[in-house]
This record gives C-alpha cells, sequence and structure tokens, in this order.
C-alpha cells in the first residue's frame, strides 16, 4: 500500500513551501517519524517527519516550491525493511582498511624512494641550476629590490638565464590581469531568505525610520553578574546573561512609553497592554526571531529559561511558526558577533527594535575624575510615523537608568528574592 505524504500546514496564512532539502534519496527505507526533508515557508525551516515506514519514493525536487496539502512522496508501508546491512558495513569496512593499509604502503615506498638521491649533484645537475629561468647575482640583486618574482622575467643569456640587463629592464606588474582563480557560483535564495529581503525592503520604503543611541555603564550588572551567576546556574541551570536584565528593562521602559509598544494598522494605531519580546538570533538558515511571551510576567530565571530554550530550538532548526509569530517588540545583540555600533532595521509590522553591541572598557568621567568603566552602545530604532523623538529618547534613557541601577529598579532592592536564590 502507498502512502500519500502531503504538505502539512506549517501556519495560519501559510500557502506554500519549498523543498530546501531531502534528508533521504529516492528508494530509501525510512522510519516512522524520521526527517526526510527540510521545507522553508516565507517564516521558517520546517523538518517534514515521515508519516509511516516504507521505502519512499520522492515527487517533488530540491527547490520546488508545492502548495499546501500537495503530494510531495509516497512511502510504501508493504515493503521490507532491507537486510544484511550491519554485514555489509563491516565488508565494506574491512575493505577500506585493508585498501587505506595497501596505499599507505605504496606511499611509504614512494616517499622513501624520493630520499634515495645521493647527497653529492652530478655536474649535470649543477649545470641545470643556472640554467633557464635562473637569474645571475647581480640579477637577483635587481630583481628583488625592485619586487620582481624571476618567474615573470625572460632570460636572454644562455640557456635562458637572466641577465642583469634582463633585470634592469623588467617591469613590474602594476595589476594586469593574471591567471588567478575567477570562479563564481549562483544560488537561490531560499524562500526565508527572499521574505526577509522583501519585508526588509519594505520597512525601508513604508516607515519613517530614524535611530537615536545611547550607551550605558555595564558595571553594575558586571558586580551583579560576580557575584551571583554561580549559586545562580547551580540553582537554575541556566546562566545569568545580560539578556535577562535587557529584556527586563525593556519591558519596564515600554510600561512608561506606550507609544513604543504599538504598532501601525491602517489608519489607525494598536496598542498593546501586554510585552511579547522577540529575541534575535543566528540559526542555520540565517536571523531568527523567536518571541518570548508576557515577558512582564517573568523573572530572571523565566526569561534566561526562555533564551536559551528559544536559542536552542532555533540552532536545531526545530523553531515553530508559532514562535516566531508577533511580538511588540525586538532586541537584537549584535555585540556577539564584535559590533560596535549599528542602526538595527525595525521588525515589521513592530515600531521599534533595540540593538546591543559588543562591551569595551572605556574611560568615563565619574564624580569629576576618569575611570575606565565596560561601555556598551545601545541604537533604538524607532517608526517616527507614531513614536516621537521625545518619547524614544525618554525610552532609551529609561533601559539605561535600569541596567546602571538594577538592584533599584529591576530588583526592588532585593537581589536575593528577584534571581529567586
Amino acid at each position: 500500500m502507498a502512502l500519500e505524504m502531503k504538505v502539512p500546514s506549517p501556519g495560519e496564512s501559510i500557502t506554500e513551501v519549498e523543498i530546501a532539502e531531502w534528508l533521504v534519496e529516492d528508494g530509501d527505507y525510512v522510519e516512522k517519524d524520521q526527517a526526510i526533508a527540510e521545507v522553508d515557508s516565507d517564516k521558517a525551516t520546517l523538518e517534514l517527519p515521515a508519516e509511516a515506514s516504507g521505502i519512499i519514493t520522492l515527487k517533488a525536487e530540491e527547490g520546488d516550491a508545492v502548495a499546501v496539502g500537495e503530494v510531495v512522496c509516497l512511502i510504501d508501508t508493504e515493503a521490507e525493511k532491507p537486510g544484511g546491512d550491519d554485514d555489509k558495513k563491516e565488508s565494506k569496512d574491512k575493505e577500506e582498511d585493508s585498501s587505506d593499509k595497501k596505499e599507505k604502503e605504496d606511499k611509504d615506498k614512494a616517499e622513501a624512494k624520493t630520499e634515495e638521491p645521493s647527497k653529492s649533484s652530478t655536474p649535470s645537475q649543477k649545470q641545470d641550476s643556472h640554467a633557464k629561468g635562473s637569474p645571475s647575482p647581480a640579477a637577483k640583486k635587481i630583481l628583488d629590490e625592485k619586487g620582481i618574482d624571476k618567474k615573470n622575467v625572460e632570460g636572454s643569456g644562455k640557456d635562458g638565464r637572466i641577465t642583469k640587463e634582463d633585470a634592469v629592464q623588467a617591469k613590474a606588474s602594476m595589476g594586469s590581469p593574471g591567471k588567478g582563480k575567477r570562479g563564481e557560483s549562483t544560488k537561490k535564495m531560499s524562500m526565508l531568505r527572499r521574505k526577509v529581503a522583501s519585508r526588509l525592503v519594505s520597512v525601508k520604503n513604508d516607515t519613517a525610520m530614524l535611530t537615536t543611541f545611547n550607551e550605558v555603564d555595564m558595571q553594575p550588572v558586571f558586580n551583579l553578574r560576580k557575584k551571583f551567576k554561580e549559586e545562580f546556574k547551580e540553582k537554575h541551570g541556566v546562566s545569568l546573561g545580560f539578556m535577562s536584565f535587557f529584556t527586563l528593562a525593556v519591558v519596564r521602559a515600554l510600561k512608561q512609553f506606550p507609544d513604543v509598544n504599538s504598532m501601525i494598522d491602517g489608519d489607525h494605531q494598536i496598542k498593546f497592554d501586554y510585552q511579547d519580546i522577540s529575541i534575535a538570533v543566528s540559526g542555520p538558515k540565517g536571523l531568527m526571531v523567536p518571541v518570548i511571551r508576557n515577558a512582564e510576567n517573568l523573572s530572571f530565571r523565566g526569561v534566561e529559561d526562555e533564551v536559551k530554550r528559544l536559542a536552542l530550538k532555533a540552532r536545531d532548526g526545530k523553531i515553530t511558526v508559532d514562535e516566531m509569530t508577533g511580538g511588540t517588540f525586538t532586541i537584537t545583540n549584535g555585540g556577539v558577533f564584535g559590533s560596535m555600533l549599528s542602526t538595527p532595521i525595525i521588525n515589521p509590522p513592530q515600531s521599534a527594535i533595540l540593538g546591543m553591541h559588543n562591551i569595551v572598557e572605556r574611560p568615563v568621567a565619574i564624580d569629576g575624575h576618569v575611570e575606565i568603566r565596560p561601555i556598551m552602545y545601545l541604537a533604538l530604532s524607532y517608526d517616527h510615523r507614531i513614536i516621537d523623538g521625545k518619547e524614544s529618547v525618554g525610552f532609551l534613557v529609561a533601559i539605561k537608568e535600569a541596567v546602571e541601577n538594577p538592584e533599584e529598579l529591576l530588583m526592588d532592592n532585593d537581589v536575593k528574592r528577584a534571581l529567586e536564590l
């Protein structure tokens, strides 16, 4: 009996997907729930599991766009699993070991043979050393001074020897085309990448995007992490990272400046009384933006748990469309890649995004004298159509205040309770 496998709906509003990669070959025996393909939608890359065990027949090729509900493969559920695989593998391994052993012996013999020539050169060999392409001592000095390779000079002396006159007349290459590699390759962008590209261009064209900047002294956060990170990790099983401090600082600032936690829908502005924070993470298929739901209800441990869970799912390609849908505000951390400063692009239909960057020790003025502090530059890109400059600057200042004074503004002056220690 042949089971028809159809493309399941990966999420609301998605009508087609693209076969990114087949993980099996036509005619392979597959087990039930085995991942047989990776499919791209315009929102995520998902794995397609086999619905039954049997011999598979592929009905679509890599790169094909297939509609939701369309048949992509057949599975012969009555086919028996091929036997003798272990014996064949063992035999193949023995053959490969034997072949590798023989190849090594031949290589050793060849190397020994090349090392056999006598130490003294014959007269003919000495003569060859001054033959075609070899410069005279005077010519070699001139070529070295000009930075010219002797291979690029044609000698006019006996047997092609490069003379002093040849070296004097030789001209250094000024970058004329050579024989280096000039290859290129063409690869079709995935459906997800094409959708991201389209959305980014749309943001630049359809929003009045501006960016405001500030800097934050990370020393207070450093001190708290140094003091409590081991105890925090031992009790909760996750690290006390920077994301929990910034996420909770963002939640606090969004409550103070609700216009930043809103979006435009036609002629209307939609404001949210909850904070769903999107976090940009790097996955195997590129940048993904899963959402921490109701971040306003989470503690430091809750945020760190969610960040770890979503990052691992994104890394393993198991993130779902639902987990990347929605979000009222986005945080992106280019600092993990070494970025000093950037202007992040808004994640539509949201109205603002916070960019974190690397932390660098810089000299700063503290109470009238200079100190070295770990400083991070922050960037807030926002849609000026609904967020005014006063609100954007105030929002970023509120984040700065919270990160620079976390014990009072994020922990209510009770660090142990806030960290659940």
